[in-house]
Order: C-alpha cells, then structure tokens, then sequence
C-alpha cells in the first residue's frame, strides 16, 4: 500500500490502513484542507471536479464532493472527463479550484486527487505546503447545515473543449477531413474512449478504428503510454491498412503517436511535430522541461524563436512559458501545452494541430517524423546507500565537469557537443535518476554509464577517507 503527498496532489492505492494508502478519511483530510485552502484565497464559492474512469472513481467522487460541500463550496461535477477538460472548466465557471480525480498513467489500483487553482492550472509549491500543513494539523472548519454547498452535474465540458479546440486558427478540420485519414486508436478504456472519438468526428476523420475506448476503467494493459505496452494497436497497424495511431493515457494529457506501419512515432517527438507547425505559423519561444530531447531547441533556433529549459513538472513548464512568452511548450512524455487554449498539457488539441500538421504536411506519418532531428534517451538510476550525501555527489559531479554548460535549477543536467546528461535525485529514496540523449542509443547509454562510474569512483574516494 502506497500514499505519496506532494505539493501538486495526493496519490496512492486503494484500500488499506489510513495514513498509508488512498483511504475514504485520507480522502477527506486532503480535500478539507485543500477546500479550506480555495477559502483563503478567493472569494468563489464554487469548485469543480471530474474524473478518469479508473473503478475507484466513482466512490472516489462522491467522497470529495461532499467534503467539499460540507466546507461550503457548490460542487459542479463533470463525471466522467479528461484533465485538460477540467482545468478549462474552472476559470469558464469562476470557480475557486478544481480537483480531477485520477492516477494518471498509474495502474488500475492507483487513484489520486490532483489540485487546481482558480486558473485552473497546478496549484504552486508554496500552496501545496500551506494544503499539508492544513492536513496535517486538522485546523478544518466545516459549516452548519444552512450553508452546505449544492452538488450540480455538468456533462456538456467536453464538447466544450472540443468546440473551443476547432474554433484554433491553426486548427483545420477542412484539411483534416481532405485528407481521408484512416485512423486507430487505444484509449485504455478511460475517458480518451469518450473524447478521441468525439475530437476526431467533429475534426472530419471519417475512419475511426477503436481499442479499448470503452471507460470501465479496466486497463487492458498498462496505461501509461509507452511502446512497449502498445504492443496490440502497433500489431495490428503492421498491415499499413492505417495512416496513424493515436494513444492517450486514463486522463487525456499524454499523446502517443504510431506511424503506419506501427513502429513509435516517440513519445519525444510529439511535441517536437506540433512545436514545429506552430512555428512554421507563428515565429516564437518555446520551453519543455530539463528531460526533454534537445530536437525542440534545435527547431526551435532554426525557425528564429529562442528556447528555455524548466524544471521538471508541469508546474514549473507553466511558470517558465508565462517568464519567456513561449507559444508552445510542455514535456518529452507527450505533453503538449498551447497557451492559446490554456496552460496545461492536453492531448486533445495535440491531436488536432498534429493531424492538421500531417494532413498540410501530405506525407505519410513516418516521412514526417524522418524530417526531425533524430536523438534518443537512456533513462537509468543508481541506488546508493542510506545515509549518503546525495547533493554532496550531485555538487561534485557539477564541479568536475565545470567548463561545460550546466543548468542546476533541477538537479544537475551538462551539456556535451551534441550530448546532454540530466541527473535528479529522488524526494524520497536515496536514488539518483539519470538521463541521458545522444545522436544513438549506444552513445547515449554510454555517456549514462560514464556518470554512473563518476557516482562510484566519488563514493569510493569518501568511503576511503
């Protein structure tokens, strides 16, 4: 059983013994507190929530929303949504927060309660702390009966969303649908298995073959959109019957894309691909995270824009796009965020640049993606003992390769010619992640490893002393 609370949310697995997973009172004690939170910061007395289909959920719901109720708040209920819907949804209802009810790409037995503020964006790290301080000290008010808020239900957000994504200038359903895309899709079954298909239809996609878009919550693989766990849609694309694939994750804010003939777009390069034809369109800055691959700044430069690196964590994304006026930014997990309809990553306008992208682009998907810079990430970690100084090691790495470009506003990440290494430590074991991206895989492992023996050969030299 697992209960991890951070600034962003809470997350953990249901059932259990409080305090050390997801249980109906931890439930109440977070979303009390983070209500109570909304209270000391606007004078709204609304709040809104919605959920991924994951089979929790619905129990999840009613939990928060009479919580939220018993503090005073009118609770607007979207059921069944994606994340990007509710944190559109806030500001359009001047509510005070929102709270989506989902794990993200954690399995079936994960639920979490991820917290908006009243922009509908990630609350801040100084919020987070104020909303455990809050839960931890059970300093919570909660109001007489003649004050208890009221519980509506809204289903229409999504359509909404839609709407607001065709009426994009860069969106064009008309092109879309000239090209007569034939198109699969895997929606885990969750909620994407009630967006995608609506997105696709109102986009003129008239060939629309699904997996799993049915929102019972039971994940017939693992959600989180990875290639590996893709393996059916890719299977079944093999024949090159379809000209793309589309994955998204239990909550709709991670976008996978598979070329015709089932082989991974990358995860990395969606973002890169959509990136590109906002700035064929529109000439601009652009930001992802440390972690993220290095072709976004290479295309970045290339059509004149400037391009910022930002902590990991859509939060931060966020905060470095609004610093540096990026018109497209996210993460190199299939983030995509386009200020233009709202700050958060949302896979369901990602698909509708993308698809006009490749429909203006008149090639085929794998053509597309052979037009970027082609780069690939290792992705390890070194556990290290209990008790070793973890930023002692991460400041001696940084010493040592001092005459290189070094970005530490998140762990370490150096820069080589065409190479870079990220290395972050874990809040919560002594593990030390490290990323690596080069020009091959063999490259990239390599430079990975050579960290790695630097990590030793410093822990040796103390252990030694």
């Amino acid at each position: 059983m697992t209960l991890i609370k951070s600034i962003s949310g809470i997350r953990g697995t249901i059932g259990g013994k409080e305090g050390e997973s997801l249980t109906p009172l931890d439930v109440v004690k977070f979303t009390a507190a983070f209500g109570y939170l909304c209270k000391t910061q606007s004078d709204a007395k609304k709040i809104v929530i919605g959920r991924d289909a994951r089979i929790s959920g619905q129990m999840v719901s009613n939990i928060v929303a009479s919580t939220l109720q018993s503090i005073g708040f009118d609770v607007v209920d979207l059921g069944l949504s994606t994340t990007p819907t509710v944190e559109m949804a806030v500001p359009t209802e001047e509510a005070a927060g929102g709270i989506i009810l989902t794990a993200s790409h954690n399995p079936a037995q994960w639920n979490a309660l991820k917290l908006l503020n009243s922009q509908g964006e990630f609350i801040s790290a100084e919020d987070g702390e104020k909303m455990l301080e809050l839960a931890g000290n059970s300093d919570i008010e909660f109001v007489e009966i003649n004050q208890l808020g009221s519980y509506t239900r809204d289903d229409s957000y999504i359509d909404k969303h839609i709407q607001l994504i065709l009426d994009l200038p860069l969106v064009d359903a008309e092109a879309i649908s000239e090209r007569n895309f034939n198109i699969i899709i895997d929606c885990v079954n969750s909620t994407g298995g009630i967006a995608v298909p609506k997105l696709l239809k109102a986009l003129g996609v008239k060939k629309i073959t699904g997996f799993f878009t049915e929102p019972t919550g039971h994940f017939p693989h693992n959600p989180e959109p990875l290639p590996e766990h893709l393996t059916q849609i890719s299977n079944k694309m093999k024949n090159g019957k379809f000209d793309l694939g589309i994955v998204v994750d239990p909550d709709v804010d991670r976008l996978a894309l598979l070329n015709e003939d089932g082989s991974p777009f990358g995860e990395e390069y969606t973002l890169v691909a959509v990136a590109d034809y906002i700035l064929k369109n529109s000439p601009g800055n652009t930001v992802s995270n440390l972690s993220s691959t290095k072709a976004l700044k290479d295309i970045t430069l290339k059509k004149g824009g400037a391009y910022n690196a930002a902590a990991v964590g859509e939060v931060n994304v966020v905060n470095k796009m609004k610093e540096t006026n990026a018109i497209i930014g996210g993460e190199g997990n299939g983030g995509v965020i386009y200020p233009k309809l709202h700050y958060g990553r949302d896979a369901l306008v990602g698909i509708a640049l993308f698809l006009t992208h490749l429909a203006k682009f008149g090639k085929s998907t794998s053509f597309l993606r052979a037009q970027y810079p082609s780069y690939h990430i290792s992705k390890n970690k070194i556990e290290l003992n209990p008790g070793i100084d973890v930023d002692g090691i991460l400041n001696a790495i940084e010493n040592k390769y001092k005459d290189n470009p070094i970005n530490s506003i998140d762990g370490v990440k150096i820069e080589f010619e065409n190479e870079w290494v990220h290395l972050r430590k874990s809040n919560t074991e002594p593990i030390i992640r490290i990323y690596s991206e080069s020009e091959t895989m063999a490259t990239a492992e390599h430079l990975a490893n050579k960290i790695i023996s630097d990590i030793k050969e410093l822990i040796a030299n103390h252990e030694e002393v």
